[in-house]
């Protein structure tokens, strides 16, 4: 059947089918989700679920795929006629804030990760890649220019998604730490800023 949805009831089931989807694979992983489960947690019948998908793989990469181009966009809108530090500042902002409000979306891409990428190894080798090789080349620029302080710019974007991305995918070492009174995200947006400006001012 059709994975393009096209009348509004369509449109609906597959928004359906992607949130019950992110609810069980990020509780359960791969192996441990089921089309039942995700039945369930859709709210439509298994035979409705396989109408818009063949198969739990079949989710599961939709979801991977479509979470990937969201965790890209900010990344994508670097604006190379920007104030590069500012620039970058906004980009850490804009990931931490990723990990804050999409923590359920950020595990399931760790685990997927830890897995060895299975179901999106071309994705990452592909568009991932050519992404944050062409950033990696604006950063470059920017620090030739005197505008930026040198450092490696791949590696940067690197050190930007582990300083980010743990606050989600560990959010409970975090708290464990703080806590259970501490919100950790203005404290970190003020300390990865800190960081982040300090490294990179010429």
């Amino acid at each position: 059947m059709s994975e393009t949805p096209r009348t509004r009831i369509q449109l609906e089931n597959r928004r359906r089918i992607m949130e019950g989807a992110l609810e069980v694979f990020s509780a359960e992983g791969f192996r441990g989700a089921t089309l039942d489960q995700i039945s369930a947690a859709s709210g439509l019948s298994k035979p409705n679920l396989l109408y818009y998908f063949p198969s739990k793989e079949a989710i599961y990469t939709r979801l991977l795929t479509e979470l990937l181009e969201i965790w890209l966009q900010p990344l994508e809108d670097m604006d190379p006629q920007g104030q590069p530090l500012e620039e970058v500042l906004r980009y850490v902002q804009r990931k931490l804030d990723m990990s804050r409000d999409m923590p359920r979306e950020s595990r399931l891409f760790a685990n997927e990760m830890l897995r060895g990428a299975p179901h999106i190894s071309e994705v990452l080798a592909g568009r991932l890649r050519e992404l944050v090789e062409a950033r990696a080349t604006l950063l470059s620029r920017w620090m030739q220019e005197g505008r930026l302080r040198q450092t490696p710019p791949d590696h940067l974007i690197i050190s930007i998604w582990a300083l980010t991305q743990h606050y989600a995918d560990f959010d409970v070492q975090v708290r464990a730490v703080l806590g259970p009174d501490r919100d950790p995200y203005p404290e970190a947006a003020g300390y990865l800023t800190t960081l982040f400006r300090d490294l990179l001012t010429p």
